[in-house]
């Protein structure tokens, strides 16, 4: 396991950098982590790091968010924390998302997901925050 300290908030292109080479190719990323542990923090660091000049935000209520790269990658930013039932996916074309060549899904709550993305070879980031204050990521390679 890799553990990444990601406590510093001026570190984060430093860290997308790492967890984009820790990735490989894997463009299906997995956020698992508490409320406020600072995953669309890290996701919009990400997706500057992937050459977007968008800036990242929140998907809460728009379910998913589109970031276009300047090197022609989609950026795809899902977060399922109001998703109840699977079938609301499927209906918004979940899986057509996850089968674009060359596009990145980061996919903050993905649990609900979890029958249709152990399906994938995804990239799984666990995210915590430490009752010091300090945040970590934890990396299964």
């Amino acid at each position: 396991m890799i553990r990444i300290d990601y406590t510093d908030i001026n570190n984060l292109s430093h860290v997308a950098n790492r967890l984009l080479e820790l990735a490989g190719k894997k463009k299906i990323w997995l956020f698992y982590g508490e409320m406020g542990v600072g995953k669309t923090t890290l996701i919009s660091a990400i997706v500057k790091t992937l050459g977007s000049t968008y800036e990242a935000n929140s998907p809460t209520f728009a379910i998913v968010n589109e970031y276009p790269a300047e090197n022609s990658n989609n950026i795809f930013h899902f977060d399922l924390y109001r998703i109840k039932q699977l079938e609301e996916l499927l209906d918004i074309g979940f899986e057509d998302y996850l089968n674009q060549k060359d596009a990145y899904c980061l996919i903050e709550w993905p649990e609900i997901a979890d029958v249709i993305l152990n399906l994938y070879d995804v990239f799984i980031l666990k995210l915590q925050q430490c009752e010091d204050g300090n945040r970590w990521i934890h990396i299964n390679v």
